[in-house]
């Protein structure tokens, strides 16, 4: 694990650059602009015996005083025993579906040295607390993601065929996105938009089940599964697109909402989990119960249909993104949700 701050000179030395991935999906890092005495521990990936042995050495490399530890992932709380935290203040980042599951007891243990939570969303937030009520006590900032991608004006709407893109990995273990949902109500969306298109992009073992559905459904001609491609390949098939879809049931924030309103995409989300603290629909899209397949047609079809509702649609999705998910919209609500702890850090 590379270590996330440095040392500066002049000016510059107040403060130290902590680089943070917010997803392995996306390309480039969200950083923040923190206070030069916050420590960051950080992981995007399941902590392995060699993560966590790599985490461990980077904790007792530190040199200089530290008053605060954000820890990015509740695996890497058990790297806190390392940490020298004599008056250090200790927040926690609380990302989505890890964070919904009961804690094991080491984990749990190192709960009582977190100072504070941070959460992507009020939603997951809400699932931490239910299975973990211990930790209800405990002060909690909302935070949402930002991503570092430049803001650009919004390609226009493409032509013929009109085509719903999904972007996730697919894994039997995240089977909660939706795809065999979007895919099982296409047949509806064909009889109202005949047209109409559905492009897959995402590789894992869940692909051979989803293609069988498709075939069985008698769709695979309007189905499409592009397999993993490049990041300039993603935004080809994004500005491609009228709509990113994913009605997915377990999303703690939905990144890929980010990329497609960046590109003046709407989106379908579910009623069932973060998505729409993202798209706060009807603003930058529509959201559905996965689980009415009419329902979900129907937001498909208005969301593929060109006209004044979809432009609407477009434009306010891009300036959601502009507006509040960029890079440094999320260095501003971190720097400042950290900054009340770190401050009565110093004050020790």
């Amino acid at each position: 694990m590379p270590p996330l701050a440095d040392r500066r000179s002049g000016q510059e030395a107040r403060e130290a650059y902590c680089s943070v991935t917010v997803d392995p999906r996306v390309p480039k890092t969200a950083g923040a602009w923190i206070p030069r005495q916050v420590e960051a521990v950080s992981s995007h990936v399941p902590l392995s015996g060699l993560l966590r042995s790599r985490a461990v050495t980077a904790a007792l490399s530190r040199r200089w005083p530290v008053t605060t530890v954000l820890v990015w992932h509740t695996s890497l709380l058990k790297v806190l025993p390392f940490l020298r935290l004599h008056g250090t203040s200790v927040a926690l980042f609380l990302h989505g579906i890890e964070s919904w599951r009961r804690l094991d007891w080491v984990t749990n243990r190192m709960l009582s040295r977190v100072d504070l939570l941070l959460s992507n969303s009020t939603y997951t937030a809400g699932r931490f607390s239910a299975v973990n009520p211990e930790c209800s006590g405990l002060p909690c900032q909302i935070v949402p993601l930002g991503i570092a991608c430049p803001v650009v004006d919004a390609p226009p709407m493409p032509p013929d065929p009109p085509v719903a893109l999904m972007l996730s990995r697919l894994l039997r273990s995240e089977a909660y996105k939706g795809h065999r949902e979007l895919i099982s109500a296409w047949p509806l969306v064909l009889q109202r938009v005949p047209s109409a298109e559905l492009w897959i992009v995402g590789e894992g073992d869940l692909r051979c089940d989803l293609e069988r559905l498709a075939a069985g459904l008698g769709i695979g001609a309007r189905v499409r599964f592009w397999g993993h491609v490049t990041d300039a390949h993603k935004e080809h098939l994004l500005a491609r697109s009228r709509c990113l879809a994913m009605p997915s049931r377990g999303e703690g924030f939905g990144l890929v909402y980010l990329e497609a309103m960046r590109l003046g995409r709407p989106c379908l989300v579910s009623t069932s989990d973060a998505g729409r603290e993202t798209i706060n629909p009807p603003e930058a899209g529509l959201a559905v119960n996965p689980d009415k397949p009419q329902a979900v047609a129907r937001a498909i079809c208005r969301l593929l249909t060109p006209g004044d509702e979809w432009q609407r649609w477009s434009e306010q999705a891009r300036a959601r993104y502009e507006s509040h998910f960029t890079a440094q919209q999320f260095q501003n609500r971190l720097r400042e949700a950290l900054l009340p702890v770190t401050t009565q850090a110093v004050a020790r």
